[in-house]
């Protein structure tokens, strides 16, 4: 397209105003037309970040005259908000988790197709230099046919899930309010490590790997909170491949993210570990393949996705590292895990044979 992209945006809490507003406010080649949100802090935010309007009613600002639309409002309203907007044939950015189940995920992936529409979930490591080099030589079949996988995740998330949710600010340059303890630490809402961090790992894993699960034998463990705080599972994928999937919240405060993915191959293994800051790709006939990981880098920041998102609309970029495919099948694993772990650790299946990927 030319001309600047007029993007609207439903939700103005603490990820949005800390992320993604001042990142679309500093291009010149976006227009903040309008801003949907709740609370005596609407008006600041749009002064803040320049939007041209602001309301609470969702269905006005889908009146105005827009493009794109951002969607970061809680997990369990990014289904139908995301729907109405793609309906309308706008692009949108959905914050992950996408959805909570894996039926309006897949929902989602028809609306796209049908509509014609750019789609990202905003997963930051799937954009890291090092993770991009990574995939590269996945696609160039240097690890051969999956047969297992290690997905582990844990970080510094014992308040968010089950403590006071405003601590988390100090991480986050955000004017606002911190997040919403209604949204984090409510079963229903979606709340708990599974939809609220193992989203990021599993949707790692996925782009990567290409994968996609078939079933999933998981437990949880809330350690006293509402929500689940430990996650475990067995899942197998379609290919055959089985693999090994845990999530834990109670990383002591200060310290690093760990994302430990493990894949390994007929031809090679490939391991990405971001606290330890490495990647590699070593293969069975003697090469080997180290990928260079600038310090810091392992480190969590989500910059790159939304800028992607813009230059996808503009056509700047073509390149989609999180797209509603990978988003719906980071859904569908983890509403199986959830399933199962209520159903004590019974075997679920993750999708049905019928429903299209």
């Amino acid at each position: 397209m030319t001309g600047r992209v007029r993007l609207g945006a439903v939700g103005a809490g603490w990820w949005a105003t800390s992320n993604h507003f001042p990142i679309f406010a500093a291009r010149d080649d976006v227009e903040l037309v309008g801003v949907c949100g709740i609370g005596p802090e609407l008006e600041t935010v749009r002064e803040q970040f320049g939007f041209g309007m602001a309301t609470t009613d969702y269905a006005e600002l889908l009146d105005q005259p827009l493009d794109a639309m951002v969607v970061a409002t809680p997990h369990d309203l990014h289904h139908p908000q995301a729907v109405a907007a793609i309906e309308r044939g706008l692009h949108v950015l959905v914050e992950k988790p996408v959805t909570l189940d894996a039926a309006q995920g897949w929902d989602l992936a028809a609306k796209v197709r049908e509509h014609g529409v750019h789609f990202l979930a905003p997963y930051g490591w799937n954009y890291k230099p090092f993770t991009v080099a990574a995939k590269r030589l996945v696609e160039a079949g240097h690890l051969g046919e999956i047969q297992h996988v290690l997905c582990h995740m844990a970080s510094p998330t014992r308040g968010l899930f089950a403590g006071d949710t405003n601590h988390i600010r100090a991480l986050w340059d955000s004017e606002t309010s911190g997040p919403e303890p209604s949204t984090w630490q409510s079963p229903a809402r979606g709340g708990g490590y599974a939809h609220g961090q193992v989203t990021h790992s599993s949707a790692l894993l996925f782009w990567l790997s290409g994968l996609r699960a078939a079933s999933v034998m998981a437990k949880v463990s809330t350690g006293g909170a509402a929500v689940d705080l430990f996650n475990a599972a067995v899942v197998t994928f379609d290919t055959g491949a089985i693999g090994a999937l845990s999530g834990a919240a109670t990383v002591p405060d200060g310290d690093p993210y760990q994302v430990d993915i493990r894949i390994f191959g007929t031809e090679g293994v490939l391991m990405l570990d971001t606290e330890r800051e490495r990647a590699w790709l070593h293969r069975y006939d003697g090469t080997r393949f180290d990928l260079e990981v600038e310090p810091g880098d392992g480190a969590y920041e989500c910059i790159v996705p939304p800028n992607r998102f813009i230059d996808l609309i503009t056509g700047a970029s073509t390149e989609n590292n999180s797209d509603v495919e990978v988003a719906a099948r980071s859904v569908e694993l983890i509403d199986a895990m959830l399933r199962s772990a209520a159903a004590g650790g019974a075997e679920m299946n993750v999708h049905d044979e019928e429903q299209a990927a």
